[in-house]
């Protein structure tokens, strides 16, 4: 197999003329699968906490689902489409995590309003091209080391999750390990099917029933606040760009996909504004299952991996047509089997990172500082870990430069 700078300049060959059918692949479709399922099995129940907490209905519950699962499909395949790489966009886990909070107690329409304005900033921000001149003065060691210490503790959850349920993670991690050697392009999907099995044998689903939305659109009327916008769209766009979009971006940049940032950050910020008014608090880049899609899992061949993307799409339209009901399916599946299968999917991507990230010795201490606090998880100031990685290591980096020359 190529190493991971291989690929990187495999992956900067001149995209594919046209769309061809027979550019589908089993493995491609599969990461699209797995990306969705780690979606939907995590970040959706914080979306489903949120509503609850605000007192929301079913309807309009149903109809935010619906928003952003819509919003991401088709911005997704148009921007997989467009540049023919594999662009993974998501809703924003982060602003939903801050909607916990922030939701309860804002009237319905001004929340809206303030989703409105979030979508408008990050589509000025896209349009102005400032995310392409960060992503330009990055160094290409630092955004690896980013996204390794992005993906790393999903890999070392695979460990937690085998202590738990030794019995399902087990077979699955030896299996992947041995498909690797005798049959790497169906490794992983052997390594989930025998996982269903097991949990299937061992009444490890749970009940059906936990979806409780509705299926559709529902229109809100925009209002405005100013003390909402202050509150919730500003820190719903302070977030989407500095933990979805930067770390989105260093993905695909770390995977060797060079798309220009204003592509992506303003695409995605106007499918914000679109969304909004039907309860879409904001769809980004996604991180870490793009990284699901990116990496040599999905195909060997870089040029082809675009086909993940168009998949991701379609399938994110499909949930959000069904309002959300066919992702509850998705809370059926035993957490354990779905942290291993993300797990392993993005194994040899993060040993490709810390690779690239760890190969330059000019590099190597701001990037090894980049991944440590990537890592940690840390949050200071309502601002996550990515974003103080980026600062750590910049800094890092530019004092070492300055002390050498």
């Amino acid at each position: 197999m190529p190493d991971f700078s291989q690929r990187q300049a495999a992956a900067r060959l001149p995209a594919p003329p046209a769309f061809r059918w027979s550019h589908f692949s089993p493995s491609a479709g599969l990461a699209a699968v797995l990306a969705l399922l780690v979606g939907y099995s995590g970040p959706f129940l914080i979306i489903v906490h949120a509503a609850q907490s605000a007192g929301l209905s079913a309807v309009q519950l149903g109809s935010w689902i619906w928003a952003v699962s819509v919003a991401s499909g088709v911005a997704g395949f148009w921007l997989s489409w467009r540049w023919k790489m594999p662009i993974i966009t998501a809703w924003s886990t982060p602003g939903a995590a801050l909607l916990l909070t922030a939701l309860p107690g804002v009237p319905y329409g001004e929340a809206v309003g303030a989703y409105l304005a979030a979508g408008l900033i990050v589509t000025l921000v896209g349009v102005s091209g400032a995310f392409d001149r960060l992503m330009q003065r990055f160094p290409a060691p630092l955004a690896a080391a980013l996204l390794g210490g992005i993906l790393f503790h999903f890999v070392a959850d695979v460990a937690a999750a085998a202590h738990q349920q030794a019995l399902l993670v087990g077979p699955m991690t030896a299996l992947f390990f041995v498909g690797r050697r005798w049959f790497p392009r169906f490794a992983l999907l052997a390594a989930i099917a025998l996982g269903l099995v097991i949990a299937g044998l061992g009444g490890q689903f749970a009940a059906p029933g936990v979806w409780q939305g509705s299926s559709g659109p529902s229109w809100t009327t925009p209002a405005w606040s100013w003390a909402v916008f202050v509150n919730l769209g500003l820190p719903l766009a302070v977030l989407a760009l500095t933990s979805q979009f930067l770390p989105g971006m260093a993905v695909l940049k770390a995977s060797g996909y060079d798309v220009p940032a204003r592509s992506p950050v303003t695409t995605l910020g106007v499918a914000s504004i679109l969304s909004a008014p039907f309860g879409g608090h904001g769809v980004t880049l996604a991180a870490i299952i793009a990284a699901i899609c990116t990496g040599p899992e999905a195909h060997p061949d870089p040029s082809r991996r675009y086909v993940a993307g168009l998949v991701c799409g379609v399938l994110y339209i499909l949930l959000g047509v069904a309002g959300g009901a066919l992702a509850g399916m998705v809370l059926q599946l035993p957490k354990a089997l779905v942290v291993t299968a993300a797990g392993l999917a993005l194994f040899n991507t993060l040993a490709g990172a810390l690779a690239a990230a760890l190969r330059d010795e000019s590099h190597r201490e701001a990037a090894l500082l980049t991944f440590v606090v990537a890592a940690s998880g840390v949050s200071i100031a309502g601002l996550g870990a990515p974003l103080w990685a980026v600062l750590a290591g910049g800094v890092t980096g530019w004092l070492l430069e300055r002390r050498r020359s």
